[in-house]
């Protein structure tokens, strides 16, 4: 079912703004049903603020519910609730279903494709309220928007998760088992719900028939076992779960809005201007000690806290009401403190001056106290530095630095990372990602550094930070960015690698060509790209020590130097390989594209994930595509992989390489890499080569390349295949034992570590 883009209400003229910022008259309707409706929304012409003929965010309409009860609607969205004061509307959101069908034994979708897009509104989806929320068993299901954040700096956002029913379903959680949620970005205004076909509940059908998947409300979704043992998730509910917007009256900043004075919005004599959190715009809020409607003139009344249920003074009747506030006064001919003490009669001069002195006594107490709370606050800041420290193995890495001579490893502190960045300045970030945010710093050395601020991590890691630092640190290739060290006493820890300044992969494939010096990447540049990542990858799977597993390998985390250098990056704080059961992740984690299907299914992280998730940046390399391509129409691939293997099974190879590589060279060392991509796209990991196998092949592939032979024409090459008089008067038993040799220079210790 798709639902309404926000059809028009009404037909109206065109009119000013000012002429409808106000409602006019009192016979406004400002209830429908049991929805309270104030002002700026309204029903009908000259009762809401009007903000544009193509903007008809607070006109509403009374119309009846699918039960035949009165409910407001703005379009075909049943309106649940208005808050004023946080800027907040509740609708009702419909759930999406994907069911299996005995019939067909296939997965259908039950309720259409869904989307939502409010972007002709000043609404935006609330980022604090709503989680995307999937239920169901191996059920995966993403949440994507087209609408670009002011907050993002990409071109598309995506993401999701999976719930899976590998262990016990409990009521009221929401973890993973049965169900599971993630967070949305602030400043979106439309998305769309989209299931992986390649997870479906066929499988499972007997347990639960359907998946579901909804944007909804946080604190109003309480998860059911029900909802996945008898599919009853949209009857229980009605088909209908909580969702809030946040709206702006209008969608300026509150310094430009109050400079237009017939559009400004804040009207009543006693309200101040907000600038709203989720992106350009303001909203209006009564002054501290008033109430009401700060939209309307006078709407905002003085509270009279004298009279409120709890009475503020501790002296009873001597609390006097304020225009937005209150003061406490003794009575006559008596003196004392009304606030938080008694009133006394008063005393005779002696008196005066024993309260004088009593109270010039409270004062040098008082501010010997403050002395004595910044002291004890100080000291409590360094306990609970130490205490971070401890407990993310600060003192084992430390004892560690002392007992390995040539250990080139610095433990930072706070205010050093907070002085290199300007205090984390938001004009220093260099991207955020999934594993926390990246900030360019310069160090009091004058090196200029990437530190990155780690997002939560589980108590296991905080355990083993400080000994999996130290394996990190000691590692030393040419194609992998340098740790130089990390600050633990914070909360989250944080990662100081050394600055790499010219781009990613991901940018020189897929950007502007320009930011590159305008220069066209040949075949022979891209496989050594391919080659050094692969060698890189390589040494942290056999001879780093412990083996360290990337996890998130993608063309973003591959950098690139001028001289088209290799640097992988981002292979995180706890990646080490895991030894027992008990290590492998329980959730989805890397990057929509990349994802080994089998960790997928069975969520154990190997080094054959790494392989899958590396055959995907070879098919970039080849056919210069995104991994994921979100624009793709019906009938269209969204994976490159996917299209990749059925393009490669149908012989039709060379309708998704790029022209420029194909025109360039010959198809032979194109087509090797090509089977080379295939092999690590394996959907049984034994199947898959290992890093040092691949590293190996490429290794070969670029020597063939820059032989002499390599370098001929495709003509030329067919020619010295057929023994062809008129291109060469090799022999062919020459030229097998040509290929023979440089088979065998590949694998003569040029791939051992570095």
């Amino acid at each position: 079912m798709l639902l309404a883009l926000f059809a028009v209400l009404a037909s109206a003229t065109a009119r000013p703004a000012a002429a409808a910022s106000q409602p006019t008259g009192s016979a406004c309707q400002r209830r429908c049903g049991s929805v309270d409706i104030p002002y700026p929304f309204g029903i009908g012409r000259g009762c809401y603020r009007y903000t544009g003929e193509n903007d008809l965010t607070f006109g509403l309409t009374c119309n009846l519910t699918a039960s035949g009860a009165a409910a407001p609607f703005t379009g075909d969205i049943e309106v649940l609730s208005v808050s004023l004061p946080r800027g907040k509307v509740r609708v009702g959101n419909d759930i999406s279903a994907w069911c299996y069908n005995a019939t067909s034994r296939s997965m259908n979708d039950q309720s259409g494709t869904l989307w939502w897009d409010v972007s002709d509104s000043s609404f935006t989806l609330s980022d604090e309220d709503n989680r995307f929320t999937v239920v169901g068993c191996n059920s995966l299901a993403y949440v994507s928007s087209s609408e670009l954040s002011q907050f993002d700096t990409g071109s598309d956002y995506m993401t999701g998760c999976m719930a899976t029913c590998h262990g016990l379903l409990e009521n009221g959680s929401c973890a993973g088992m049965g169900c599971c949620q993630a967070a949305i970005p602030r400043g979106i205004n439309s998305y769309g719900v989209v299931f992986e076909d390649k997870f479906n509940t066929s499988q499972i059908r007997n347990l639960s028939r359907c998946s579901y998947a909804v944007l909804v409300e946080a604190s109003a979704f309480d998860f059911r076992t029900t909802y996945v043992t008898a599919g009853d998730f949209v009857e229980s509910t009605g088909g209908k779960v909580p969702l809030v917007y946040d709206w702006v009256v209008g969608k300026e900043r509150c310094r430009e809005a109050k400079r237009n004075a017939s559009a400004y919005a804040c009207v009543s004599g006693d309200s101040v201007c907000v600038d709203s959190r989720n992106g350009p715009g303001y909203l209006c809020n009564c002054s501290g000690g008033y109430e009401g409607n700060p939209y309307l003139q006078g709407g905002c009344r003085d509270i009279d806290e004298c009279e409120g249920v709890q009475y503020p003074c501790s002296v009873p009747g001597t609390c006097i009401n304020t225009p937005g506030g209150f003061s406490c006064a003794c009575l006559d001919e008596k003196t004392g403190n009304a606030y938080t003490g008694t009133c006394e009669a008063k005393r005779s001069q002696l008196g005066v001056h024993i309260a004088i002195g009593v109270s010039i006594g409270v004062v040098v107490l008082v501010i010997g106290m403050s002395c004595a709370y910044l002291i004890h606050e100080k000291r409590s800041l360094a306990t609970v530095k130490r205490r971070y420290f401890k407990q993310h193995g600060g003192l084992l890495l430390f004892e560690e630095m002392k007992s390995k001579q040539g250990v080139s490893f610095t433990l930072f502190t706070r205010e050093e990372l907070e002085e290199a960045t300007g205090k984390f300045d938001g004009r220093n970030v260099l991207g955020k990602g999934g594993n926390g945010t990246v900030y360019k710093g310069t160090l009091k050395d004058s090196r200029t550094v990437a530190i990155k601020k780690c997002k939560l991590i589980d108590e296991r890691q905080k355990k083993e930070f400080g000994k999996e630092m130290l394996i990190l640190s000691q590692i030393n290739h040419r194609n992998i960015v340098k740790l130089f060290g990390c600050c633990l006493e914070v909360e989250v820890p944080m990662l100081v690698y050394e600055f790499i300044p010219n781009g990613t992969l991901y940018q020189l494939i897929h950007g502007d060509r320009r930011h590159h010096g305008g220069l066209r990447v040949s075949f022979a540049t891209r496989l050594k790209i391919a080659h050094e990542s692969a060698e890189a990858l390589a040494y942290l799977h056999s001879w780093a020590s412990p083996p360290i597993i990337h996890g998130d390998v993608k063309s973003p985390n591959i950098l690139i130097d001028d001289n088209y250098t290799v640097k992988v990056s981002d292979f995180g704080a706890s990646t080490l390989a895991p030894t027992d059961e008990a290590q492998f992740v329980t959730f989805v984690q890397g990057t929509c594209g990349y994802l080994d299907p089998e960790y997928m299914q069975t969520c154990k992280l190997t080094d054959r994930s790494d392989v899958y998730s590396f055959g995907v940046v070879l098919l970039e390399l080849l056919t210069s595509r995104k991994a994921l391509n979100l624009q793709a129409t019906e009938g269209e691939e969204m994976n490159l992989s996917s299209c990749f293997l059925l393009a490669a099974s149908a012989r039709r190879l060379g309708e998704i390489l790029d022209a420029q590589i194909v025109n360039e060279e010959s198809i032979e060392p194109i087509e090797q890499v090509a089977e080379l991509a295939k092999q690590c796209l394996e959907m049984n990991s034994e199947k898959r080569p290992s890093m040092r196998e691949v590293a190996e092949e490429l290794g070969r592939l670029r020597k063939l390349l820059h032989h002499p032979w390599g370098q001929k024409s495709s003509e030329e090459m067919r020619g010295l295949l057929v023994g062809s008089p008129t291109t060469s008067t090799y022999s062919d038993i020459e030229l097998s034992n040509a290929y023979v040799s440089l088979d065998d220079s590949a694998y003569l210790g040029v791939h051992s570590p570095r």
